[in-house]
């Protein structure tokens, strides 16, 4: 390495290590935003977390560091690999941020906090007219980025997609949900002709927060989630927050009549916080932590909610704990019903509340709504209208209220391009389930409680090198083939056409 390359790596370390500290502050308070803020203080808070993050967006906007950076992406075959990896990834944020202001940054930051803010109202109030005027100034800024980007993208859907999953295009998911449709509308419709009748009356049964909070510990506790270097709490919208290498959150809702919604709510945000403490942490120590994209990180956390929660393994392995703590609410429940309780297929308006088969379908509908209105070709005052249409056709259910419909979501207060990776997620998930298969006895270790052996698994050949690769990249070099939706379809019509009965 040249004395100039050395030189400039040290300043664009010192720079990062200062930026990621404002980073992390603005990251505590965001949390706080999204858990105990009183209501009142929401928008002041997000003021406070938006002058953080513009502060630590100065630092990598200054002349110095911007020259450091790209002499060291220039000399990046100099560089020990991790250090390459940091070039490579500070040159690809270069590209979406060096038309924007740090006042823009700030401008932009305020009016995503108080989006927000004006959907918990919102939703709170069943009011759309509320979120509005917040929603459409979102769009503004999404499409202003992608018009300011260095790389330009002919498609700005595309450009957001590429924000949130490297290298997907419109074509990709475009070919992959038509495939879907192709193959779980007809099923769905034996689904609903079975005559399979599943017992679910004990799911409606009470269960207070408190009894809730226990199981959602041990929960976490099962599946390897490190409690010295994390924490969690409750909130509207459950999520993790990866704040730094030894301050990862994760967050669950209690509803005293749907246990399960915590008990898969927890699992799920564990499953994104155990990809997040079982990185390299040499990868925090290099700044690309966050290269992560969002399909790889869904692919974990529904590989924990759904490929092993809601597997016969591990119902017989927590159905003990469920008895015990959720007092007289599963006296009268077998184990074989509690399972199938938790898979059956019920078209619903929830998505978080969506059964594992008829998942994928309230996240094509998110994804045709929001191809459409960032292309200007359904307006966002019309969305919840298509929105009521698009349940109808695809699942045969129509929200009552806007709670249930347009407003569920907090994800549009942020921007677009992210539903899309649920999906994703399911499908490389479904991919590299098949080589662990083959290579560890996952339903003997579940029912053991072994999770040493999973987690072992999922950091060695998961995990690893989810940071340096592309998702289509590193789904190939996990399984040796390209991507596919296949196994994911195949696993579905497998579990549930053997559960209901059908071919």
């Amino acid at each position: 390495m040249t004395a100039a390359t050395e030189k400039n790596l040290a300043l664009v370390k010192e720079t990062m290590t200062t930026a990621q500290r404002y980073a992390h502050a603005a990251g505590v308070l965001n949390f706080d935003m999204e858990t105990i803020c009183p209501s009142a203080a929401m928008e002041k808070l997000g003021e406070i977390t938006a002058f953080f993050s513009t502060e630590a967006y100065k630092l990598v906007k200054q002349d110095a560091f911007i020259k450091a950076a790209e002499a060291i992406y220039e000399a990046r075959e100099e560089l020990p690999f991790l250090d390459r990896m940091m070039a490579e990834s500070l040159h690809r944020e270069y590209q979406k941020i060096k038309n924007i202001t740090p006042e823009q940054s700030y401008e932009w930051d305020v009016a995503r906090n108080k989006s927000y803010a004006d959907w918990v109202r919102a939703k709170q109030a069943e009011d759309y007219g509320i979120f509005l005027p917040s929603l459409t100034k979102i769009r503004e800024i999404e499409l202003a980025q992608v018009a300011l980007r260095e790389d330009k993208w002919p498609i700005p859907y595309e450009a957001m997609l590429d924000n949130y999953e490297r290298g997907i295009t419109v074509a990709d998911l475009d070919e992959t949900f038509g495939k879907c449709k192709d193959r779980l509308l007809p099923v769905l419709e034996k689904i609903k002709a079975s005559g399979k009748q599943i017992r679910t009356d004990f799911l409606s049964r009470t269960v207070p927060a408190e009894p809730q909070r226990q199981m959602a510990q041990y929960l976490l506790e099962t599946i390897g989630y490190d409690f010295t270097r994390g924490a969690f709490t409750t909130t509207e919208h459950p999520f993790t927050s990866d704040i730094a290498v030894d301050d990862i959150r994760v967050t669950t809702h209690y509803y005293e009549n749907a246990f399960t919604s915590s008990v898969y709510s927890i699992i799920h945000e564990g499953g994104h916080a155990l990809f997040a403490q079982l990185q390299p942490r040499e990868n925090f120590e290099h700044f690309i932590d966050q290269e992560i994209t969002m399909g790889q990180h869904e692919s974990v956390s529904r590989f924990y909610e759904n490929r092993i929660g809601r597997s016969r393994a591990f119902i017989s392995l927590i159905y003990p704990k469920m008895k015990e703590l959720f007092a007289g609410a599963l006296d009268d429940v077998t184990q074989e019903e509690l399972y199938e309780g938790v898979n059956q297929v019920h078209p619903s308006l929830i998505r978080v509340e969506a059964d594992e088969y008829t998942y994928t379908l309230h996240i094509i509908i998110r994804y045709e709504l929001e191809k459409e209105i960032v292309a200007g070709t359904l307006s966002l005052e019309d969305a919840p209208r298509r929105w009521e249409e698009k349940y109808e056709e695809y699942l045969g259910v129509r929200p009552s209220k806007l709670s249930e419909g347009v407003l569920q979501d907090v994800h549009w207060s942020f921007g677009f391009g992210y539903f899309p990776n649920y999906a994703l997620g399911n499908m490389y998930n479904g991919m590299y389930y098949n080589r662990m298969k083959n290579e560890i006895d996952i339903d003997t270790a579940v029912r053991a409680g072994d999770f040493t052996k999973i987690n072992g698994w999922m950091a060695e050949n998961v995990f690893a090198k989810a940071n340096y690769e592309t998702p289509k990249e590193w789904i190939r070099n996990i399984t040796g083939r390209e991507f596919t939706p296949d196994d994911f379809l195949d696993y579905l019509e497998g579990k549930y056409g053997e559960l209901y009965g059908i071919d």
